[in-house]
């Protein structure tokens, strides 16, 4: 099977990679070696220097199983709802009652509003046995908590 990465496009790939590594529990990942910032890596494989920032552009998971996710930085603004999007699952799935689903995943919103997500809505539906909060990242792309 083939290795692979998240690519999120972003204006801020530093603030995008510190936000996500708290939402996810990733870490951020350092240059490669015999580097000693992310900067000086692009600049040393060609990167034009108008082209490079300083900071964090990627994230790891520590157990190194789930995939790397890398922001790289565009011009362009987001501007159409996402067609992809992270569910963070910290209500614990069906097994849980749904009352204690729904404060877990009050408390998980609520912990990433404080690190720069917005609230967008909460969806309450007890007939389905369900309940979540949509997010926005600090550059407005949508995602659940569940």
């Amino acid at each position: 099977m083939p290795e692979y990465q998240i690519t999120i496009d972003c204006a801020d790939p530093d603030r995008m990679a510190r936000f996500w590594a708290v939402a996810l529990g990733y870490e951020l990942q350092g240059p490669p070696e015999g580097h000693d910032t992310w900067r000086e890596y692009w600049l040393s494989v060609g990167v034009p220097e108008d082209e490079v920032e300083d900071g964090y552009d990627s994230v790891v998971d520590p157990d190194g199983t789930r995939p790397r996710i890398w922001f790289q930085q565009v011009p362009e603004a987001k501007s159409v709802k996402n067609r992809l999007h992270f569910d963070l699952l910290a209500g614990g799935g069906r097994k849980v009652p749904i009352g204690e689903r729904r404060e877990r995943v009050i408390a998980e919103a609520t912990r990433l509003v404080g690190e720069g997500a917005t609230e967008l809505h909460r969806k309450d539906q007890p007939e389905y046995d369900h309940y979540f909060i949509g997010l926005a990242d600090p550059e407005g792309n949508e995602f659940d908590v569940v």
